[in-house]
């Protein structure tokens, strides 16, 4: 059984595409090339490939998924059903693509200079820290086990652990709610005090800013000397070191997000502006210049936590609630039980950062799959709806093969969604009854049908996702939910969240 689909890659409000098709796409190009050693001066640089490889395998690009099960009413006879994905897109637009990738972090140059523009020619490129991460949770999503691939993510230059954002999945803006900023912050900051340097230079020391892990905060100088009058200030960074940790150590996908983020550690008086970039600021009519709201990504601009910074840091003296303090959130407070595991993972699920943190504890307990599942089906079910809505006789409209198509592709993320999770051997297989995936199977491996019957077996197929998801979120709250309540690692956070 094989299911095709085509469809052009979601695009935001301003024309940037959505970060997930985004890093798909990037993921899918890399394990098309060879990833082969090629000279740089007078070395080999390992897993490295050269401009014209990227930009002729983006133009035809082919993506296939696959899933071989027993037959689930002959047991002799092997389904497989298979998702084959295609980009193409012409040449002009493959190098802006690669230039986006370039941009976004996820690729460097290979000689050791950094490289602000993507060349059409034979220069020689490697993936950074950041780029290697993305790549690992595709393949372990897809089940992707090329040996130039894995070698890659099981060679020693793969250290990053990023701190994944949470976007909003219609618009695909990072979130910025009070709390999820905090909880950013806190990273940002995270083990810092320990890696303070007595420098105060804020140029890159290597390849890629320095940040490998997503571990360690920002670099911070433990003194500078500012003026005139000479004074001292402690515990400082630059503004582009505080970008550069946005953008190596998240899953940002361009340098106006890490601004934004920056920003917002400004607006909410976390940070300071101890010393400004004049010259920046100047491009600033004079009003604007003068505000404090403006954050400098520059190495001349310095900034310093401030006590409320200093406060979040160390969870003291705080008290909010699960979104930014609105007048709602005391009613929804007194609507959930203390000891209602459902209701307490349903405010996990709508919050943003508690999100964030939570996703933490299940990639430390090996269970991810779970909120991803979960987080994907209900994409899936907002797309579902509109489609068969679409479809449906009651909408007026007839149904085009524009709608048909769009029913068609909808399925076909099912299928996606299926292969991955749910499917007997999948490499995301979730914890689930046998019956119910045996049901599930019966119904994944039938043949979707005509048009005339497509609509009605996306409902089918809609009203078992439903359910699946619901044994996820059951599973979710009795297993995981208790083990980040009783994280040491989280105690304090959820203190401030006043329904836990």
């Amino acid at each position: 059984m094989r299911q095709t689909s085509s469809r052009l890659m979601r695009m935001t409000s301003d024309d940037r595409p959505f970060a997930r098709d985004f890093q798909d796409l990037f993921a899918t190009l890399v394990i098309s090339l060879p990833l082969a050693p090629h000279r740089v001066r007078l070395a080999l640089v390992d897993y490295s490939f050269l401009s014209e490889e990227a930009i002729n395998n983006l133009g035809s690009l082919n993506f296939s998924q696959s899933n071989r099960m027993p037959d689930p009413k002959d047991s002799s006879r092997i389904v497989t059903t298979t998702i084959l994905t295609i980009f193409s897109m012409a040449r002009e637009t493959a190098r802006s693509i690669c230039q986006r990738f370039l941009d976004a972090g996820f690729i460097e140059s290979a000689d050791g200079k950094q490289a602000n523009k993507f060349t059409m020619k034979t220069s020689v490129w490697q993936l950074t820290p950041k780029g290697i991460n993305i790549l690992e949770r595709f393949c372990t999503k897809n089940d992707i086990q090329q040996k130039h691939v894995t070698g890659l993510i099981n060679s020693p230059v793969n250290t990053m652990q990023l701190v994944v954002l949470e976007r909003d999945s219609v618009t695909d803006k990072l979130s910025s709610d009070c709390s999820t900023i905090e909880v950013i912050f806190r990273k940002f900051i995270s083990q810092s005090s320990s890696k303070v340097k007595n420098s105060t230079s804020s140029a890159r020391s290597n390849l890629f800013g320095g940040y490998k892990d997503g571990i360690a905060g920002v670099r911070m100088a433990s003194e500078r000397q500012n003026g005139p009058p000479p004074w001292t200030v402690y515990q400082t960074f630059t503004g582009n070191a505080a970008t550069d940790w946005l953008m190596d150590c998240c899953t940002t996908v361009e340098r106006r997000e890490t601004v934004d983020i920056a920003t917002l550690f400004l607006e909410q008086g976390l940070v300071w502006c101890v010393q400004p970039d004049r010259a920046y600021l100047a491009q600033f009519p004079a009003q604007d210049a003068e505000k404090s709201g403006i954050f400098q990504p520059t190495k001349h601009a310095i900034y310093q936590m401030t006590r409320k910074g200093k406060d979040v840091v160390n969870m003291a003296l705080r008290e909010r609630t699960s979104e930014s303090g609105e007048n709602s959130g005391a009613t929804a407070r007194a609507e959930v039980p203390l000891d209602s595991n459902t209701q307490k993972l349903v405010k996990i699920l709508n919050d943003a950062a508690l999100r964030l943190l939570f996703r933490e504890i299940l990639r430390d307990t090996h269970c991810e799959e779970n909120l991803s599942f979960y987080l994907d089906v209900d994409e899936f079910l907002k797309s579902c709806e509109l489609a068969i809505k679409a479809n449906s006789p009651s909408s007026g409209q007839s149904s085009s093969e524009a709608n048909l198509d769009t029913v068609k592709e909808t399925m076909a993320s099912a299928y996606g969604i299926y292969n991955v999770f749910l499917a007997p051997g999948s490499p995301c297989e979730l914890n689930i009854d046998h019956l119910f995936r045996n049901q599930l199977a019966i119904r994944m491996t039938q043949d979707i049908g005509q048009d005339t019957a497509i609509v009605e077996n996306l409902r089918e197929v809609t009203k078992l996702f439903k359910e699946a998801q619901l044994l996820v979120f059951e599973l979710m709250a009795s297993d995981s939910l208790p083990k980040f309540i009783k994280s040491s690692k989280y105690e304090e956070t959820l203190k401030n969240y006043l329904w836990f």
